[in-house]
């Protein structure tokens, strides 16, 4: 069986490259079976800070499978979109941040994974989009993270027009955070992924959670979550030693094992 999800470590980033040059990277059962499994390994091993999911050079993903829904009854479509929550729940839930990269085309559920990672970088070529519409099929499922990134008029002309945007438009409505060449975007990517990548894998993992469960709430309930969390945070042993090397006037060493390149002079 041919492999669709390929993963590299390097220090305290894990690459996860899906590869299904055939189908477009389109979001197959196979396909999204294959990488939430490599997601929920790396989740498990907490080897790595920042995980870079990427496509191919053309495509970054072009959706669900239009074929594999066709061929369905009602029970397995169903089916196919619960395997499509349960991977967009381990994205959220895994404590290392998702910074997506995006070549060629996202659209469809392919932007719904976009959406749904943390972070997002867009190569200057790349396309992005909700064209299930344009084929019958309203795109519901990535609506969901969609909305949720970019501003709710937006959202909608996104969701009933069916048309491509380009990089730069995703950036400017917060779809993306940065726009880079596409001969840089791998430099680009892993610069802002080295960022993230130097603080301690706890501190991430407690903030990644904190900042999505506060985000529903009112600003009052919010706050006291908020309030709890940050004090205990105080007390984690990485909070304790980065504190103390802060008043020391010196670079805090985490706890996590996770291998780091040397930080850059001042």
């Amino acid at each position: 069986m041919k492999t669709l999800v390929h993963v590299e470590k390097k220090g305290p980033l894990a690459r996860v490259r899906m590869d299904d040059a055939g189908r477009h990277n389109t979001l197959t059962v196979e396909m999204m079976t294959e990488l939430k499994a490599r997601l929920e390994a790396i989740a498990a091993a907490r080897e790595t800070v920042v995980v870079i999911l990427e496509g191919r050079e053309n495509v970054f993903s072009a959706g669900h499978h239009l074929g594999e829904i066709q061929e369905r009854d009602l029970h397995g479509v169903h089916a196919l979109f619960e395997l499509g929550y349960a991977l967009k729940r381990v994205i959220r839930e895994m404590p290392q941040v998702v910074l997506a990269k995006v070549r060629g085309l996202a659209v469809a559920a392919g932007l719904e994974l976009v959406a749904a990672s943390d972070l997002a970088v867009a190569a200057e070529t790349a396309r992005f989009g909700t064209t299930g519409i344009r084929w019958g099929l309203f795109c519901s499922t990535p609506g969901v993270f969609l909305s949720r990134n970019v501003p709710r008029k937006k959202a909608a002309e996104m969701l009933f027009t069916g048309r491509l945007y380009s990089a730069e438009e995703a950036k400017a409505m917060g779809l993306v955070n940065e726009v880079a060449p596409d001969e840089r975007l791998d430099a680009v990517a892993e610069a802002l992924a080295l960022q993230v990548a130097a603080h301690s894998l706890d501190v991430v993992e407690l903030g990644k959670r904190l900042f999505y469960r506060q985000y529903p709430l009112d600003e009052w309930t919010a706050l006291a979550y908020a309030t709890e969390v940050i004090v205990r945070n105080s007390k984690h042993p990485d909070a304790v030693a980065g504190i103390q090397a802060f008043l020391d006037k010196r670079t805090p060493a985490w706890q996590d094992g996770i291998e780091r390149p040397a930080p850059a002079p001042k």
